[in-house]
């Protein structure tokens, strides 16, 4: 069944979202400094392209450069892409098929806001590796 949400949520939205990470990922990568946000922005960017089958667990060993890292990520592009996503969410939600998928979208929205501190790890596997 993820399959089958993966493909339509790929055709529907997550390759537009994947493209709206990348783009902030290349922006942020220009300086050196802002080179871990870039990285940030792909990795998000490629649980975007495929959110069904994975989940996203906070790291227990994330301290306060992470979250000074969230709070200069969600100046820099935190707010923009959580934008694309409560907006693509919406327009999902008009069909019932689409439902799902929209409700993907939100859950999408923290993670896109603060990436630092957090992982993403497969659904069957939901607990940080150490």
């Amino acid at each position: 069944m993820k399959t089958i949400l993966n493909v339509i949520w790929l055709i529907l939205c997550g390759f537009w979202m994947f493209l709206g990470y990348i783009l902030a990922g290349v922006l942020l990568c220009i300086t050196i400094i802002g080179i871990p946000f870039g990285l940030a922005a792909f990795r998000i960017g490629v649980y975007a392209l495929w959110p069904f089958g994975y989940t996203v667990v906070d790291r227990g060993d994330a301290g306060a450069p992470s979250c000074v890292g969230n709070v200069l990520w969600l100046i820099l592009a935190g707010w923009w892409l959580a934008l694309g996503h409560i907006l693509t969410g919406i327009a999902l939600c008009i069909t019932i098929i689409g439902i799902p998928l929209g409700i993907a979208n939100f859950k999408l929205i923290p993670v896109s806001l603060m990436p630092f501190g957090k992982e993403i790890v497969p659904t069957d596997q939901p607990f940080v590796a150490r």
